[in-house]
């Protein structure tokens, strides 16, 4: 297979598809090829569907044959996607496909139905690759709990490629597909795309259907595109999104066919840029945030202005409180939703001849969830528990209420964007967090307000920090979606002759040797 299919775009080979140079199954053979030889070294698959996958790709391409023999207006009807491969993590169905969550609890469950998005895809002509890893029931910001062993990043393998949508964004990155589906209830969409080099999108609450997402916590849970660029995300969300009658909290907004169009040119995208208003939130330059990680994104606003925005300091003055409250909100509803993991229903079940229901229930769930998750069930009951439920849980919607506020105020003066770090630090190594959950939180701090508001939030490459990716966060009102990527495409544009714009990850040759670490150990090497 040719090695190069993998670094280019979906658009690229979408182009290529139309025009008959390329087949669906020459661009899914070379992914699969790709995933299955790197998955030693990087784990971001728990499944891959060879069979499966090349069944649809030849399907896919008698599509084409068909568009192409009705002529050029049947064949650009078709969607961009169409042929493609995408990654989905494994929370979403897909029908006779399993769903772990990257849970023990959920091993062997094999989901009978599939999800809105995956129907989605499906109609869209996708091709799903597989199932990626990440930290169980998405309650992570490392990959590093998932109960199915760890994920590397390629540009360092011993390395986190952040989380939870880990698998994913090093899908994404590694090339094996040009686009993957994560989730993010905190963040676990744009910091993994920002650790590892990747564009990654959290739409508006209620922009895209939960409907079959295995969740965590539903006021805050939302399913967004990966991809390497922001014409790809786009093209990817615009497949996704939109009403789906089966959810309650699905919002009956129209989708932009705009998102399909975004400029290919340099020059028509950066125009973008000119005469628009950025605010740069001082709340977002944290503790703790890498001199190196600064840096990067004083130069993109520097660029952003040079390019014709107006950039301007403004304040979210309850910003600082976003991580408490997520940490009371969060947990909360996480320990209403994981009340269904009984043993009895499906799932793992571990059951003793004359034990009585309850001792089963407490072996199945001590056996089956991880650390992590017993940690946040405990921090949710205690916190929705009498006499302490107005205390912490009320109290925490209330400032939740004023976190969303603060954006209202900025965007009501007539911001049209916000500009922020994703995240204050690169990726770090695995066991640096673990054992310090507190620390660990804190890596979603510059995205964990975005999600406690609804709003939407696109991290895009802004450069490297002793030599691992930076990603530059831009914020925006309800359902400006297409708005943030036409920055984040007008960013690119800016920078398209920068040097790293052309590195590949680091590390990622050495995924290519058979008998190379796998992430698990790489982690006890370095504990």
């Amino acid at each position: 297979m040719d090695g190069t299919l993998t670094r280019l775009p979906g658009h690229a080979l979408a182009s290529r598809l139309r025009a008959g140079e390329l087949s669906s199954r020459e661009i899914v053979g070379a992914s699969l090829e790709l995933a299955e030889r790197h998955n030693r070294a990087l784990n971001a698959w728990l499944t891959i569907d060879r069979e499966r996958a090349l069944a649809e790709a030849d399907s896919a391409d008698a599509r084409f044959a068909a568009a192409r023999a009705e002529g050029p207006a049947a064949t650009a009807a078709l969607h961009p996607l169409l042929g493609l491969p995408v990654a989905l993590k494994d929370l979403v169905s897909l029908a006779g496909g399993q769903c772990t969550a990257g849970s023990r609890i959920l091993e062997g469950y094999v989901a009978p139905y599939d999800a809105h998005i995956t129907e989605r895809l499906r109609e869209a002509g996708a091709i799903v690759l597989g199932k990626t890893n990440m930290d169980e029931f998405a309650m992570g910001s490392s990959n590093e709990w998932s109960a199915f062993g760890p994920v590397s990043n390629p540009w360092d393998l011993d390395r986190v490629p952040g989380g939870s949508s880990g698998g994913s964004a090093t899908a994404v990155a590694a090339g094996h597909v040009p686009f993957g589906i994560g989730t993010a209830t905190g963040g676990s969409i744009r910091q993994p795309a920002a650790l590892t080099g990747t564009v990654g999108m959290k739409p508006t609450y209620g922009r895209v259907s939960r409907y079959g997402i295995v969740a965590f916590a539903s006021s805050l849970d939302q399913i967004g595109p990966f991809a390497r660029d922001t014409r790809d995300a786009a093209a990817l969300l615009h497949a996704v999104a939109g009403r789906d009658e089966r959810d309650s909290t699905s919002a009956p907004v129209p989708v932009p066919d705009e998102l399909l169009t975004l400029p290919a040119g340099d020059d028509e995208a950066a125009g973008w840029l000119r005469g628009k208003r950025l605010g740069l939130p001082r709340e977002y330059f944290v503790a703790g945030m890498e001199p190196e990680v600064e840096a990067r994104i004083r130069e993109a606003v520097a660029a952003l202005e040079g390019a014709g925005a107006t950039v301007e300091d403004v304040s979210l003055p309850h910003t600082d409180y976003g991580l408490a409250t997520y940490y009371i909100v969060a947990p909360a509803e996480a320990s209403a939703n994981l009340a269904r993991y009984d043993g009895v229903r499906y799932g793992l079940s571990i059951r003793e001849a004359g034990r009585d229901f309850i001792a089963d229930y407490l072996a199945t769930r001590g056996a089956g969830f991880g650390p992590e998750v017993k940690r946040r069930i405990m921090l949710g009951t205690y916190a929705l528990s009498a006499g302490y439920y107005d205390a912490f849980y009320v109290k925490a919607q209330k400032v939740r209420t004023l976190i969303k506020r603060d954006f209202d105020d900025v965007f009501g003066s007539g911001i049209d964007a916000l500009v922020a770090p994703t995240s204050p630090t690169v990726a770090f190594r695995f066991g640096a967090r673990i054992a310090d959950p507190v620390a660990m939180y804190l890596s979603d701090a510059c995205t964990l307000p975005v999600n406690m508001a609804g709003l939407p939030g696109l991290s895009v490459p802004c450069g490297l920090a002793e030599g691992l990716p930076v990603g530059l966060q831009f914020i925006g009102p309800a359902w400006s979606e297409l708005a943030l990527l036409r920055f984040g495409r007008a960013y690119e544009a800016i920078t398209a002759g920068a040097g790293w714009r052309s590195l590949e990850p680091a590390q990622l040759h050495l995924a290519d040797d058979p008998s190379a670490r796998t992430p698990m150990d790489r982690r006890a090497a370095l504990a």
